[in-house]
């Protein structure tokens, strides 16, 4: 894996309000958080671009809303912010997608040369899919952290419940399968931005 010396950690939707089991319910990966923190610590030491993704929920009762603590920053993230040696960042969203964000991510990306992205956040099979999804479409060459992520118990259609685990596991067969992006571990990562 090469990761070139401008490609950017894209970091989706890591706030304070996912910490609300009683509203998510039971989530997969306890380690993603400090995997997260470990890809931020290597781009910021590394003078690479960090993107700080936070989602504005319009949803009046979301933990993620605009005024309610839970649209906060993760302490370790927020602790963070403007603390690397290269280019950072910050946007906001309402929808799945980083790139429908203000400012706008792709033209940023693009004035910068940059054609790699790394994806890590929450939720894996929501925002983070669905950045990596579209950015792959927009032509970058995508690297999904997927230890990285993390999601939690999930239910569709007709009853159909899948846990955190099969959520995130779907994500991963789908965006490797599609070619959309490369599903790797954070130390990979960490090794090859070194």
């Amino acid at each position: 894996m090469e990761i070139a010396g401008n490609a950017a950690l894209v970091v989706v939707d890591v706030q304070q309000g996912f910490e609300e089991e009683a509203y998510w319910g039971p989530r997969d990966n306890p380690e993603a958080d400090q995997n997260i923190a470990l890809l931020i610590d290597t781009w910021q030491a590394t003078g690479r671009p960090v993107v700080l993704v936070r989602h504005d929920s319009p949803e009046r009762n979301s933990p993620l809303r605009e005024g309610h603590a839970g649209n906060a920053f993760k302490t370790y993230v927020e602790e963070r912010r403007g603390k690397g040696t290269g280019p950072e960042l910050f946007l906001t969203k309402s929808v799945n997608s980083a790139f429908y964000g203000t400012p706008d991510l792709d033209s940023w990306l693009r004035e910068a040369g940059v054609r790699q992205i790394v994806v890590a956040g929450i939720q894996t099979n929501m925002c983070a899919e669905t950045t990596a999804r579209m950015g792959g479409n927009l032509g970058y060459e995508v690297f999904f952290a997927l230890d990285a992520t993390y999601t939690f118990d999930g239910e569709g259609p007709w009853g159909w419940k899948l846990s955190a685990r099969e959520l995130s596991r779907a994500t991963a067969v789908t965006l490797h399968d599609g070619g959309f992006a490369s599903v790797v571990r954070s130390e990979e990562l960490v090794a090859a931005a070194k």
